[in-house]
C-alpha cells in the first residue's frame, strides 16, 4: 500500500515563523537588495516621464505607484494562499496530489523508456 493511501496526521505547525513586522522587513530587504528591481526601474520608468517634468519627482511618484500596486497584488496573493493552504494541507488533497504526481512521473518514465534511441 502506497503512502498516498495512508492517513497522515494534520500538520499543527504555524503557517509562518516570526512576526508580521519581521516578515515584512525581510521581504522589503530582499526586494530592495535585489538588483533586478533597480534594473527594472532604470529600464522602464524613464519611458513614462513627460517632457518638462522633474525626472526625480516623477520617477519617485511612478516608483510609489508601482509599490502600492505591488502591495495590493501581494495582499491578494497572501489571502489566496491562506485559503489554498488550508485545502492543500487536507489529507484528501495530499492524497490526490501524490497520485497525480506519481502518474505524471510514471508517464515521463514510460515515454523515456519507449523513445527510440
Amino acid at each position: 500500500m502506497g503512502s498516498s493511501r495512508r492517513r497522515r496526521p494534520a500538520d499543527p505547525g504555524p503557517a509562518h515563523d516570526g512576526t508580521l513586522w519581521g516578515s515584512w522587513l525581510k521581504g522589503a530587504a530582499t526586494n530592495l537588495l535585489n538588483p533586478k528591481v533597480g534594473v527594472f526601474y532604470v529600464a522602464t520608468i524613464p519611458q513614462f516621464i513627460p517632457a518638462g517634468m522633474s525626472p526625480l519627482a516623477m520617477g519617485l511618484l511612478l516608483a510609489a505607484v508601482h509599490g502600492v500596486m505591488a502591495m495590493c497584488w501581494f495582499t491578494l496573493i497572501i489571502i489566496g494562499t491562506g485559503f489554498a493552504s488550508k485545502w492543500l494541507r487536507s489529507p484528501r488533497s495530499i492524497s490526490i496530489i501524490d497520485r497525480i504526481t506519481g502518474a505524471v512521473l510514471i508517464g515521463f518514465g514510460a515515454r523515456l523508456a519507449l523513445e527510440p534511441h
